[in-house]
């Protein structure tokens, strides 16, 4: 019963997957080759007004809505805009009421808040969710990577190539080539040309893969690797078991002078 129930659960997520060649009853402003909605989606209305690139990937749970509530007429713009190659996580909201711009391969981790309104506090006597809220663009840079529990708020302007930290509260104006962390979020890291990353990186720099090599070559690397570890490996053991027995010989030799 249990492989049933996951093979039929594997299918409805095969059919249910929306993209442009099998929107199902979502009419997007536009969708690029390649982009996926992965099924069971979130809350998506305003779709009309939401745009988004090729070869984007939308995890599963991901809500994204233009305008406050669905059915609005909101007009021909767009107010939702998603460039190519972004990767949305599971659980993800994207909330436009004016405007959410996100640059090419922008990457979220899972439940990222992304919105371009939010509730005022201005009448002290009013519920806040009763009174009318503020709307200010976002836009995120092209290559940003926003981690697992990030919030972005209204007006954020994140450039290019910047890292937000989980779970950092980002307002105002983030510069390109930085890491941002905390709530609100700062400035912790940034590159400069010249002089690279202040503070600098903790950890060496990924060795890049060299043009051409194929899958098997890849394997073959890594088979050699792996023996060239276990050699070493025995190597340190062998040494190690030599030393014990010289210091096990020094010590009977040391209980035999003092007999």
């Amino acid at each position: 019963m249990s492989r049933s129930v996951h093979r039929a659960w594997r299918r409805l997520q095969r059919m249910g997957a929306v993209t442009a060649q099998r929107p199902g009853l979502l009419r997007f402003g536009s969708m690029g080759e390649g982009t996926r909605l992965a099924f069971p989606l979130g809350s998506v209305f305003g779709e009309q007004c939401i745009h988004l690139g090729a070869h984007c990937v939308i995890g599963e749970q991901v809500t994204m809505s233009a305008g406050m509530l669905p059915g609005l007429e909101l007009g021909p713009e767009a107010r939702m805009r998603i460039g190519d190659g972004c990767v949305i996580g599971r659980g993800s909201h994207l909330v436009a009421n004016h405007s959410i711009v996100l640059g090419p391969d922008v990457y979220c981790g899972p439940y990222v808040y992304i919105t371009d309104e939010n509730h005022s506090y201005d009448d002290p006597e009013q519920p806040v969710g009763k009174q009318w809220p503020r709307s200010e663009a976002v836009e995120i840079g092209s290559g940003s990577w926003l981690g697992s529990g990030a919030v972005v708020l209204p007006g954020a302007r994140i450039g290019r190539n910047v890292v937000v930290a989980a779970g950092a509260v980002v307002r105002g104006t983030v510069p390109d080539h930085s890491v941002v962390a905390g709530a609100p979020a700062k400035v912790v890291r940034r590159y400069t040309p010249g002089t690279g990353w202040n503070p600098p990186l903790r950890t060496p720099a990924p060795v890049p893969l060299p043009e051409g090599i194929t899958h098997e070559q890849l394997l073959a690397l890594a088979e050699a690797a792996d023996a060239e570890e276990a050699q070493r490996r025995t190597a340190e053991a062998a040494e190690a078991a030599e030393q014990e027995r010289a210091e096990a010989t020094e010590r009977r030799t040391a209980d035999a002078a003092e007999r």
